[in-house]
């Protein structure tokens, strides 16, 4: 990673922000961005104070614009890009029957049309350098999970995405990589908007025994240096994904039994 460039979205907090740590540390140059400039702040001195090369501005992945502008700077700043890591990103918990579509148009807008405009935009630069094309979804994007379905479908949406860009350059050498995490230790949750639009403000599930966002994104850093199509991390997550393509029935009661047991479910217990 020395001298590599790495553009990752959604770098305020949780796996972003440790993913920007993981590839700094190994010598890469980090371009960062996010939607709250005081957050954005913070992180970048942080970087900085660790002694790595950060650039950061702020931006809304959701619109166009901003995402090409962050990718033109970032280019002009550092010289070059090798790696894009799409992974900005907002969940949802509500029932679909009491949900605003709007509620599900925001998360469609920053999931997957970040992924969209951050891709495109950087994708000649990425040709350039035969680098990496990184997007971080979920094991939502495999099984659709009750009470996520904007989630979930973003999630969809970007694996299908990726597979269909990675094909496109399957002869250019440029590495596409589909990174899924289970679980993970991160404000996603926190932040996930309700019926209504509005963040929740606190975690339904208990973050224990969690993967940390570190190590999350320490299998991450090693998943790109080893040019990996596919990564689908913990045991829990693994299991879901093999179950639900071989035992589909007996994944939705084992999904629906498992997110009726997070608090304040609307599932039926």
């Amino acid at each position: 990673m020395k001298d590599k460039v790495v553009l990752i979205t959604g770098a305020s907090s949780g796996i972003g922000r440790a993913l920007a740590f993981a590839f700094g540390r190994e010598g890469a140059r980090i371009a960062i961005c996010g939607r709250k400039a005081d957050a954005m702040n913070v992180v970048s001195d942080e970087l900085s104070q660790a002694g790595i090369d950060v650039f950061a501005l702020t931006a809304d992945v959701s619109i166009e614009q901003d995402v090409k502008q962050f990718i033109e700077q970032t280019v002009e700043h550092f010289g070059r890009l090798d790696i894009l890591i799409n992974n900005a990103g907002i969940s949802m918990r509500s029932m679909l029957i009491d949900t605003d579509p709007a509620v599900i148009q925001k998360v469609m807008d920053i999931n997957f049309m970040g992924t969209v405009y951050a891709t495109r935009y950087a994708l000649p630069y990425i040709q350039q350098t035969k680098g990496s094309i990184v997007g971080i979804s979920s094991i939502a994007g495999y099984r659709g999970l009750p009470v996520r379905s904007g989630y979930s479908a973003s999630k969809f949406a970007m694996n299908g995405f990726l597979e269909a860009v990675r094909t496109e350059l399957l002869h250019t050498g440029v590495h596409v990589l589909t990174a899924c995490p289970g679980f993970t230790t991160s404000n996603i949750r926190v932040s996930a908007l309700d019926a209504h639009g509005q963040a929740k403000g606190e975690t339904m599930r208990d973050e224990t025994n969690m993967m940390s966002a570190d190590e999350c994104a320490g299998y991450i850093l090693q998943a790109v240096k080893d040019r990996k199509r596919e990564l689908i991390l913990t045991a829990q997550g693994k299991l879901t994904v093999f179950i639900n393509k071989w035992l589909s029935s007996l994944a939705d009661r084992l999904v629906y039994n498992t997110l009726a047991k997070e608090k304040d479910s609307p599932l039926k217990k």
